[in-house]
């Protein structure tokens, strides 16, 4: 993993409430234990027609979402089952960050686990990213905080531990790994 200290994009509006595991990726591109590919399968079954082709509809595919690696999903994303598949997905779609006023416990766990910036913030504020796709936001992880254009900042909260693992760009085993010169010195002090 990268490092993640800073998000700037754009946002990319996707406004349903509930969206499941099963639709961010559906079961049958479960088949997979590597991240890369999964991306070109995010959203499925609302991106691509029966025939394959691209769904013009889908905001997604919309030419305004080109570029944006900040989603602005409805509450509770992320539902469903624990599927670490979900933000991998993502992040190889290109999402670096999902805002939302409720995001699932595991999904959130399993997203910043993996790099996946996954944020909470106050209704009020939901419904005002909601209400302004496209714009132009700066996450800070550091001070959790979400910039605005117009100087206006939203807070989130973020664990501390997952908070220095992002920044760091180190995942759980990479945090323990680093801490192996005094894992070894306390087992030599307990032998």
């Amino acid at each position: 993993m990268k490092p993640i200290r800073h998000v700037h994009s754009r946002s990319v509006v996707l406004a349903h409430d509930n969206i499941d595991t099963d639709r961010i990726i559906p079961a049958r591109f479960l088949t997979t234990t590597t991240r890369e590919g999964l991306g070109r399968h995010a959203f499925q079954d609302w991106r691509y027609r029966s025939d394959g082709s691209p769904d013009p509809d889908f905001v997604l595919n919309r030419a305004e979402a080109a570029g944006c690696s900040i989603l602005v999903a409805g509450r509770n994303f992320g539902c469903g089952s624990s599927r670490e598949h979900a933000p991998w997905a993502l992040l190889d779609a290109g999402i670096h960050a999902v805002i939302s006023s409720e995001i699932a416990d595991i999904f959130r766990s399993n997203a910043l686990k993996n790099g996946l910036l996954a944020i909470t913030v106050a209704d009020a504020e939901h419904r005002f990213l909601l209400r302004h796709p496209g714009l132009e936001l700066r996450i800070d992880v550091v001070a959790g905080e979400i910039a605005l254009p117009d100087g206006g900042r939203f807070g989130f909260a973020l664990d501390a531990f997952a908070r220095h693992c992002l920044t760091e760009g180190i995942d759980q085993l990479g945090f323990l790994l680093r801490q192996h010169a005094a894992i070894q010195r306390h087992e030599e002090q307990y032998a």
